[in-house]
This record gives C-alpha cells, structure tokens and sequence, in this order.
C-alpha cells in the first residue's frame, strides 16, 4: 500500500468503527474521512475514534466542519465559535480588536482540531455576504472585500499557528447566488469580469496563506457550462495557471444535488478528476461511496503527494492547551462576542 493518501474521502456512520469501515478504509484509493456531529459525543471519544481511523490507515487525512456558528462540529468539551460574520461587524467598531480576535479565534479553533489529532477544518469561507446566499449568511465574514480579506488572512495565519492548513471555500465564490447547492443546481447569470472582480477578489488576496480551495457546486453560466467543481476552466484555467495556485483542491461532496448535473456517480468522480480535483469527497451514502471507490479502480488514479500538504503539525493534548494563557483569554473574548450579539 503507498504511503501516500487515496483521492476519496468518505465518512463513517457511528461513534466506533465497525468491521465494515475498518476494511474499507484500508483501500488504496480512500485517503481521508470527513468527521460530522453524529461521530462525535466529546472530546475523549472522538480521540479514541481518530486513533482507531489511524490503526486502520496511518497515513489518511482527518477532517471536519468547524467554522463556527451553525457550522460546527465539535461541541462538548470544546469552545463555542461565533459565526465569522461577527468579526465583520467588530471590525465596523474597532479594526484592530475585530483582526486580533480573528487571528486568535482561527488558532484555538485549530488548535482544539488539533489536540484531537484531526488534521484539518474545512475553513475558512470566503464568500462574500451579500444577503442573496442563505445557505452562506452568517458563515461569511463580510460584503466588503478588504473587511473579508483582512479578517480571513488573520483568521488563516491563526490556524498556521496551531499547525493546521488551510482551506478556503467555496471558489470562485458562492454568495451571490440564491439556491443552495445541497438541494438545488445554482446559476451564476453574472458576467465573468464581474465575479472576476467581486467574488473571486477574496480568493486571489488570500492565496499567499490559503493551503487548499473547495470550488463551489455553482454554474457560471457567462463562463462555462459546468460546475466549478467540474470544470477545466475554473480550476486548470484560472486556478492552477492564471492565479499559479499550487495548493490542494478538494471537491465538494459529489452526493450534493447540485452535482447530479455532472451525471452519475463514475461521471462525476470522472469530470472531477479531469477538472483538476486533488481528492474528492463523498458523504452520508454509503452505496455512492462504493460507486465512487469503483469508478477509481477503473480510472487507477495515482496517489497524490500534494495532499500530504494537508497534514497536521504539532499539537498540545486538551489538557496544555487549556492551561495556556491565550486559550483562557480567547475563550473569554470569543464568548463575550457571541454574548454580545445574543443580547442585541
């Protein structure tokens, strides 16, 4: 078996594996699991549960949704994260508390992750909010691109700090559309030099500090056809040569409705590929993870080395990290912040 990941991440149904999970998460071509609620009772469990993952497969890739807000995953034990539109709204009041407050917050979120030995959250979002996208909302941490920039960098190096990569989503940019991808097929009727200088803005300022990019299950409609996810355009065109983007790109779920516009499973795990998808993902359905895990065996992908980019570094056990300082101190401010807003 290589050393290197498999191009598939999937997720697993319980609190503990069963002997069905164990066997397939020793094919070749699965190289990450994405963690949800469901796996999770608190932190000593999910512990167990990543060292278990880690027996079956050492060299596979952990990841979770922890953005905060209404999107996240780890919550007994662990410290509640205020949806990062609040950093926004801080900024109107004071710049500089709302860009140490983002920086701090981005490393004890990682840093919580980490001391779990899960590599990475999917975070953060740069989408910008502007009101149309309910699904985006609160999840963004701005309209206006320079907030969003400033906010997210800090937020990035936070999580560089704690040892953990970066991801931002969902390129080139998911907030100006109204429809939600999980349930329908959102068009972009916009032209391209408008999403070119509105949405994607976020995504080219933050590349010096953004180690992986999630395209978004959007159609550009005045750009191709296809997917961002989907399409050589977005991501081989204007991601990998026009903007020299040498980091990760993950799919985002082909089991979402939106991708059913690509075809079945072996199309969508095909185009995908073909787009420039580094690993692609697939969750909560079973019977489509065994598709895609087919679908692969035919195409005999090869292991990618830039995943291993994705990798966490260092960590302190829950225990050290409580005790320092700055995550007494963040843990405070971020609760006062979430406080603030609850009694508005």
């Amino acid at each position: 078996m290589s050393d290197l990941p498999g191009v598939l991440m999937l997720d697993v149904q319980g609190t503990v594996l069963n002997e069905d999970e164990r066997s397939l998460l020793r094919h070749p071509q699965v190289g990450g699991v994405i963690l949800f609620s469901r796996n999770i009772q608190d932190a000593a469990q999910v512990q167990a549960l990543v060292a278990d993952i880690r027996r079956c497969r050492p060299q596979i890739l952990l990841a979770v949704d922890q953005e905060g807000g209404r999107v996240q995953r780890l919550r007994e034990g662990f410290t509640r994260l205020p949806p990062m539109l609040r950093f926004g709204e801080l900024w109107q009041r004071d710049q500089s508390a709302a860009k140490t407050l983002a920086q701090d917050c981005g490393w004890l979120m990682a840093a919580e992750v980490r001391a779990c030995d899960i590599d990475f959250s999917f975070a953060p979002v740069l989408d910008l909010h502007t009101g149309l996208s309910e699904v985006i909302g609160d999840r963004a941490f701005s309209a206006d691109q320079d907030t969003l920039v400033a906010l997210a960098t800090a937020f990035m190096q936070g999580m560089h700090e704690a040892g953990m990569a970066t991801t931002g989503k969902h390129f080139p940019g998911h907030g100006s559309v109204t429809a939600d991808s999980h349930h329908d097929l959102p068009l972009d009727k916009r032209p391209l030099q408008q999403i070119r200088e509105q949405d994607m803005q976020p995504f080219v300022r933050c590349m010096p500090v953004m180690d992986a990019v999630m395209p978004a299950h959007v159609i550009y409609q005045q750009a191709d056809d296809a997917c961002a996810g989907f399409s050589e355009f977005w991501l081989q065109t204007v991601l990998r040569k026009q903007l020299d983007f040498q980091g990760v790109i993950f799919s985002d779920d082909l089991v979402m409705a939106a991708a059913a516009a690509a075809g079945n499973m072996e199309d969508r795990v095909k185009k995908a590929l073909a787009a420039g998808c580094d690993m692609l993902l697939v969750c909560n359905d079973r019977e489509a993870a065994l598709q895609a895990l087919a679908a692969l065996e035919g195409l005999n992908t090869e292991p990618n080395a830039r995943l291993l980019r994705m990798q966490g570094k260092q960590h302190l056990d829950f225990a050290a990290l409580q005790a320092t300082p700055r995550w007494q101190q963040t843990r405070d401010r971020l609760e006062a912040l979430i406080q603030a807003e609850t009694v508005k």
